[in-house]
């Protein structure tokens, strides 16, 4: 069966425009395109994120650079604190970068092409700006984007082989016109009636027509794969004093949590590394228990060692930071929590 995709842009925006959630990056429906910077940031900010864990975020992070000439102007150290907890800080690097060339610029390109051309905005974020924020045409389509098309045409070809049948799907039921609108308008189908689990089918504008209904099994689109286990790597972060102060590290500027200050840690293995990495060689005393992180693509667990910096042997531009004082240091969520483990024992 197929969707009756003549109607469904229709149906889609008559939909949105009494239900859109009201969200401080957007306008309200049928109105002049959102400001570009903010459609940007929010479009940025929401990777990997959740709408509840980003608008209190988005409002100070505007409040402190209200423009993209402000964010361009912050230095990358305050720009890389203020994205603590907001995923991988590749995505703040880049916006920082993405920030500068705009400025440079004199402005966001207003297509597709010249979006993709800026620092850190792929596909997926350049069609969105082009559409919500310049109303061009474009096919956007997220995750939510994804799962009410799949379930829309009840497509049995698993993710994420079938990301290219649904763009091309999606592409048949975008309009022409309020593009964005209807972007937004799938985003809101997909997060409030086409959830996951449960979806509220009876509610749906789309229902009628919808093969992924009509089978009786919506929830079972987007078809996935088996979820594959993550695999185990085990490290060990070192916390050396000197005094009421404690010793930080700038992490490569490329790689996981790259470009910020964290607590030394030796090699992320397969097998434990014990005080492999330490960074001086002293009395090491390992702490009871781990602290355990989950990233993307695999899982972490730090065994925690702690010791007294000796007298030498430690390079002169060391980082030493006061201890009492590291929530200031703006520490990645898995440093911090060591940091507070150290702190507990001391």
């Amino acid at each position: 069966m197929r969707a009756a995709t003549a109607t469904v842009p229709q149906r889609l925006l008559a939909w949105y425009d009494r239900h859109a959630r009201r969200l401080p990056w957007r306008s309200p429906p049928g109105t002049p395109p959102a400001d570009p910077y903010r459609v940007w940031l929010s479009e940025v900010m929401l990777q990997q994120t959740t709408v509840a864990a980003v608008a209190p975020r988005f409002a100070r992070l505007l409040a402190r650079w209200p423009s993209v000439a402000a964010l361009a102007a912050a230095p990358l150290d305050d720009v890389l604190h203020e994205w603590a907890g907001l995923g991988y800080y590749a995505r703040a690097r880049n916006l920082h970068a993405c920030a500068q060339a705009v400025a440079a610029a004199g402005g966001f390109p207003d297509t597709e092409a010249g979006l993709r051309a800026l620092p850190g905005v792929g596909d997926y974020t350049a069609a969105a700006i082009a559409s919500i924020a310049f109303g061009r045409r474009a096919v956007v389509v997220d995750g939510n984007v994804e799962r009410v098309v799949a379930r829309l045409f009840a497509l049995e070809q698993p993710l994420p082989g079938a990301r290219p049948t649904i763009r091309r799907l999606t592409d048949t039921i975008t309009p022409d016109l309020r593009a964005g609108d209807f972007a937004q308008g799938m985003m809101d189908l997909g997060a409030t009636i086409c959830t996951p689990r449960a979806p509220a089918c009876a509610l749906c504008p789309l229902r009628e027509g919808c093969a992924g209904f009509a089978s009786g099994r919506p929830e079972a689109y987007p078809v996935k794969p088996p979820r594959a286990a993550k695999p185990q790597r085990l490290g060990t972060a070192f916390w050396l004093t000197r005094g009421d102060k404690v010793l930080l590290v700038r992490r490569p500027a490329k790689g996981l949590l790259g470009g910020l200050l964290a607590l030394p840690t030796g090699p992320w293995s397969d097998a434990a590394p014990g005080l492999d990495g330490a960074p001086a060689a002293a009395r090491w005393r390992l702490l009871d228990g781990t602290v355990q992180h989950v990233f993307t693509h695999f899982r972490l667990t730090l065994a925690l060692a702690t010791a007294a910096a000796p007298s030498d042997g430690l390079a002169p531009d060391a980082i030493w930071w006061q201890a009492d004082r590291i929530d200031e240091a703006g520490l990645p969520t898995l440093f911090a929590r060591a940091a507070a483990r150290f702190r507990e024992d001391t």
